[in-house]
């Protein structure tokens, strides 16, 4: 699971964990000032991952079967990748006409499932965090990572998250949200408060008392931690518009790129050798024909939603339906990776290498 070139994972980490840490950790110190941004502004980096990492991400979901058991791909891998996100993605899509409120409820359901799904692998695979050792652990954390972009921010932001929410369902109908309105009063986020804190508490308490019944250093631990600490602040910080946005776009698209560069044996060698640029280029390359092809989808999207999306707030809510619709394929995808590189067994982080070129990532 763990690449067993250091460069590499040197590499990937300068290249896909660094600038997500950086761009935070700067939104905070300039939203703690008491700067107030513009609505229109703060959907720029939304906007933005659109051709930036965001879209991109996942339009190598193509490629990843066969990449992570070092082989080619062909006919038949591309078409079953391709059904996948016809069926599921297209299910999926028309359940939002049907049933907007509970298809806007499943979004976040999914996106935090998704969300804390990508920060374990980044943890244990990349960050070599050795105090996550069990597969009770993994889960507790992904549970606990998923809720930090996806509850945070209603909590602290709820009128801004309710206008997010209103706006995506009114696309399809009436823009009211029924009894999912109950999340947003101070009872229903005092609840959403108490989940969020006792999963990300429970998370840490237990890692941290592994550290000791394993033996291992409590570094990792204490990276955990820090990047806990970064994640709440920064949701609790920066208006969620922006701060989904940015996290999105820097931290899980980007975060997952790096997974992918590793599972890509050429692009393994540039970034071993420094090559950044080759790196990215042939990210970019791999990525760009199904981003194309999204853009067209969404712009078919746009003729069949009931209400014509009119500004900005409704074209960007368009955006995040039709990056639901993709998100629930994407994650069956990102399942198989896991499976294949053993992200939810009970073995020990970096002591889980693997000789087999098959299998290092």
């Amino acid at each position: 699971m763990v690449t067993a070139e250091p460069s590499v994972r040197d590499g990937l980490i300068r290249l896909t964990v660094v600038p997500g840490w950086v761009v935070l950790a700067v939104a905070i110190l300039v939203f703690s000032t008491g700067l107030s941004l513009p609505l229109e502004y703060q959907f720029v980096p939304l906007l933005a991952s659109v051709v930036l990492f965001g879209l991109p991400h996942g339009a190598v979901d193509h490629l990843a079967p066969t990449r992570v058991r070092g082989l080619s791909p062909t006919v038949r891998s591309l078409a079953a990748v391709g059904v996948l996100y016809a069926f599921v993605g297209g299910l999926y899509g028309l359940f939002w006409f049907v049933a907007p409120v509970a298809a806007f409820a499943l979004f976040i359901l999914i996106t935090w499932l998704h969300w804390g799904q990508g920060d374990v692998h980044s943890l244990v695979a990349l960050l070599g965090m050795t105090h996550l050792v069990t597969r009770t652990q993994r889960i507790l954390t992904g549970l606990a990572r998923g809720t930090l972009p996806m509850l945070v921010p209603l909590v602290f932001f709820p009128e801004q998250y309710r206008f997010v929410a209103e706006t995506i369902v009114g696309l399809f109908g009436p823009s009211t949200l029924g009894p999912a309105a109950a999340a947003f009063t101070p009872t229903g986020r005092l609840v959403v408060a108490l989940l969020v804190a006792g999963l990300l508490v429970a998370s840490l308490l237990v890692g941290f008392v592994q550290t000791s019944r394993v033996g291992v250093s409590r570094r990792g631990w204490y990276l955990d931690a820090a990047e806990v600490g970064l994640l709440v602040v920064f949701f609790a910080t920066v208006p969620p518009i922006l701060a989904v946005g940015l996290y999105f776009t820097v931290w899980h698209a980007l975060r997952h790129i790096g997974r992918l560069i590793a599972i890509d044996p050429r692009a393994r060698t540039a970034l071993a050798e420094g090559d950044y640029g080759t790196t990215l280029f042939r990210f970019a390359r791999d990525s760009a024909p199904l981003t194309a092809a999204s853009l067209l989808f969404l712009g078919v999207f746009y003729v069949l939603v009931p209400a014509t999306p009119v500004g900005v707030s409704e074209l960007v809510g368009l955006y995040l339906v039709f990056i639901a619709a993709l998100t629930l394929p994407h994650v069956l995808v990102v399942a198989w990776l896991d499976r294949e590189q053993d992200v939810w067994t009970d073995r020990p982080a970096l002591l889980v290498e693997r000789t087999h070129t098959n299998h290092q990532v």
